[in-house]
């Protein structure tokens, strides 16, 4: 197929790209990588008049410290995500989960902001940022905008982001007892089902664990029942099987296609939920 005719305009600045935007009338979007975008424009399911670079935009890209908490810039390729050596160090399944992304090509184009922005219900990112609990920072002319993860996936490519907004980073605190664990789609590597977890552990006790589904569902979703299971408890292996059992128990309207049938979707979940959580269990300090 072939898309219909655009213009094309390449913005230097945050600024520049939402005034470029607006001057298209809500007609115009953002072009990056394009990996998401350009395969629907060429279905001609998505028909803009005028593309906007924002690839080359200054500040748009980069891992960098604020004030103790990780930012990775909307504009950073999966490639720099992946090799990030503050990543690697403070947050490794970050880092980890953007290595597992499609192949050379994708992860040298493709940016963190625009998987985030198009959230195809087997993208990798969803749940790890559920998973850190991270905080996607987002701009329009009205000014700056800040939304939890948890907020921000909402249905199938539906997120919490105005027509007239970019977004500009995600931030979140370093976790280190954290692991993402996926099965994968073999010729496109997207998410058959992907689990991510965290575990936040002092005194010997999981204060607070967070699980982060994609692949199976709509959307990325926590997986309350087994975060729900895990807290207070001792971090064992043994407690970790347990609550795995829960995940994707009260999940409805689970996905079944050409990949996997829905009930097999259903037999994966616990499966990569529990080794999402041996994963973070592993990177636990030693007692």
């Amino acid at each position: 197929m072939i898309p219909s005719a655009f213009e094309y305009e390449r913005a230097t600045s945050v600024d520049d790209a939402l005034a470029k935007l607006a001057a298209t009338g809500a007609t115009g979007k953002f072009i990056a990588g394009g990996h998401s975008l350009v395969p629907l424009m060429k279905f001609r399911l998505n028909e803009p008049t005028t593309l906007i670079d924002i690839a080359r935009i200054p500040g748009l890209a980069g891992v960098r410290d604020v004030d103790g908490a990780i930012e990775v810039g909307a504009g950073t390729v999966h490639h720099d995500v992946a090799t990030s050596s503050l990543l690697r160090q403070q947050c490794p399944v970050v880092a980890e989960t953007a290595g597992t992304i499609g192949d050379p090509q994708v992860r040298n184009r493709g940016t963190l902001g625009g998987s985030l922005a198009h959230a195809d219900p087997a993208a990798d990112y969803p749940a790890v940022m559920l998973a850190v609990d991270a905080e996607i920072h987002l701009r329009s002319s009205r000014g700056p905008r800040v939304v939890p993860a948890s907020d921000f996936f909402q249905d199938l490519f539906t997120v919490d982001l105005a027509p007239d907004e970019i977004i500009t980073a995600v931030r979140f605190a370093p976790v280190r007892a954290a692991a993402y664990a996926k099965l994968y789609q073999r010729a496109s590597r997207f998410a058959i089902v992907g689990v991510a977890a965290a575990l936040d552990v002092a005194d010997g006790v999981i204060r607070s664990a967070r699980v982060g589904l994609t692949g199976a569902v709509s959307h990325a979703v926590r997986l309350t029942a087994v975060e729900e299971a895990l807290a207070g408890r001792q971090p064992t292996s043994e407690v970790v099987a347990e609550a795995a059992q829960l995940a994707g128990s009260d999940l409805e309207d689970v996905a079944g296609d050409i990949h996997a049938s829905e009930t097999y979707r259903r037999a994966m979940v616990p499966v990569f939920a529990k080794r999402a959580l041996d994963g973070a269990l592993a990177r636990l300090p030693q007692r």
